[in-house]
């Protein structure tokens, strides 16, 4: 029972599509290379890392990040080296650049937006009095004349 719970959560894990072969044999510039993987996109699955992707781009892209670690480049050359070529959707989360700023500014712009009218609907629900219009008294007469003429007709009809 409990090994097939085992196997379930390593089954449930997520796959890391970085073959034994590609990695670099220094730990620390590794370590690099996969961080820097989890940033850039697989261009064929464009919803997943590098790292994640088994795609042979996403393969390629792995090893240029590899190559360009161990040739001494900093995180940023090497992110700059691949929006370059491959343009900023390379990045799963874009820079803050104008370009980008339409897609980092629309969310909460939107929400703002959604929590003033809310406030603004809120304050005027409250400023409303429960009775706008009361009756007068002879509409209050009439009123209980026919709710009570209604009354005595269902029950004629034995409603």
């Amino acid at each position: 029972m409990s090994a097939g719970v085992l196997f379930s959560l390593f089954a449930a894990a997520p796959a890391f599509a970085v073959n034994p072969g590609e990695q670099l044999a220094d730990p620390a510039q590794e370590a690099r290379a996969r961080a820097l993987g989890a940033e850039l996109r697989c261009m064929v699955c464009q919803n997943q890392s590098i790292d994640d992707s088994d795609a042979p781009l996403a393969k390629d892209l792995r090893v240029l990040v590899r190559e360009r670690v161990k040739a001494g480049d900093s995180d940023g050359e090497v992110l700059d080296f691949l929006v370059a070529r491959y343009g900023e959707f390379v990045l799963l989360r874009p820079r803050l650049r104008g370009e980008t700023l339409l897609l980092w500014g629309l969310a909460p712009a939107v929400l703002l937006l959604g929590l003033i009218g809310y406030f603004i609907w809120a304050r005027r629900a409250r400023r409303r009095p429960e009775n706008a219009e009361s009756l007068s008294e002879s509409e209050r007469a009439r009123l209980e004349s026919l709710l009570s003429t209604d009354g005595e007709q269902a029950g004629r009809r034995g409603v």
